[in-house]
């Protein structure tokens, strides 16, 4: 099978959710930054089933980094989140983790698939940055053709059974007469991580260098803005790689799950 070509910017904002995850499902690996404009994106993480409870514990006493939007009964593979896919494909990267080393990134983890696996489905910042755009705000990561950058940080989240570890963040820089905007325009979608947890010095919340992400690439902060952090979604895999359960699968940082759900749905008045 010949893996699809990456579609140019203006062509993957105009996207289905269902055509982006069926470029997926045939092999292509990409950032989702900028995808399906209008549709909400989601990370992941998939446990055993004996496992599930302390996630399920962990999103509770953490909702600002781990909002959920869905779970998956152990061995279903869609939701109406996904309606007609299949979560071991339509992710554009995974991540495998075992005793909480990554051990395999790939575009499909059928090969993993057991029928006792629970799949949560969680808030991605990404579902806001069109918000942010149509205010004007620009997005460093999607005008850079990048990743977003993402840090673990001193704060610590609740633990929950076995699982504790670092919050994690991901930085935006925010013209700094648009910060307050930005933060008025994210605080209307608490699902995906709502408003920032932290503007300005970086070094505040443990994070040393902005040019050395620990998950995704680092972006150019033009003069004039401040960097701005949100509560990020793979905070579930960094307590992962800290408690070091015997499996788990997440998304690869930025490769996100298009769901069908609209951004419009996660917004409050």
């Amino acid at each position: 099978m010949t893996t699809p070509v990456t579609p140019d910017a203006a062509e993957a904002a105009r996207l289905t959710p269902a055509a982006a995850r069926a470029l997926f499902r045939a092999g292509l690996s990409t950032a989702t930054a900028g995808w399906s404009r209008g549709f909400a994106q989601a990370n992941l993480l998939i446990v055993p089933q004996t496992q599930a409870f302390d996630v399920l514990l962990f999103a509770q006493r953490n909702p600002k980094s781990c909002p959920l939007l869905g779970v998956l009964e152990a061995g279903q593979t869609a939701s109406e989140l996904l309606a007609g896919g299949d979560i071991r494909t339509d992710v554009p990267k995974y991540v495998v983790y075992e005793d909480g080393v990554p051990t395999a990134e790939t575009t499909d983890i059928t090969g993993w698939w057991r029928d006792d696996l629970v799949t949560f489905i969680v808030g991605c910042s990404f579902t806001f940055e069109s918000a942010l755009m149509d205010a004007g705000i620009r997005i460093a990561h999607i005008d850079q053709g990048v990743n977003v950058p993402m840090y673990k940080t001193s704060i610590r989240s609740t633990s929950a059974g076995r699982l504790s570890g670092p919050m994690v963040v991901s930085m935006r820089p925010i013209p700094a007469a648009q910060v307050s905007d930005a933060v008025r325009i994210t605080s209307r979608y608490p699902a995906v991580h709502g408003a920032p947890v932290h503007v300005g010095n970086p070094a505040d919340i443990g994070i040393d260098d902005l040019g050395r992400p620990d998950f995704g690439d680092p972006v150019q902060v033009p003069d004039g803005c401040l960097p701005v952090f949100w509560a990020c979604g793979v905070t579930p895999q960094a307590a992962v790689m800290e408690s070091r359960p015997a499996l788990a699968i997440g998304h690869a940082p930025g490769h996100m799950l298009i769901t069908d759900a609209r951004d419009s749905d996660y917004q409050v008045p």
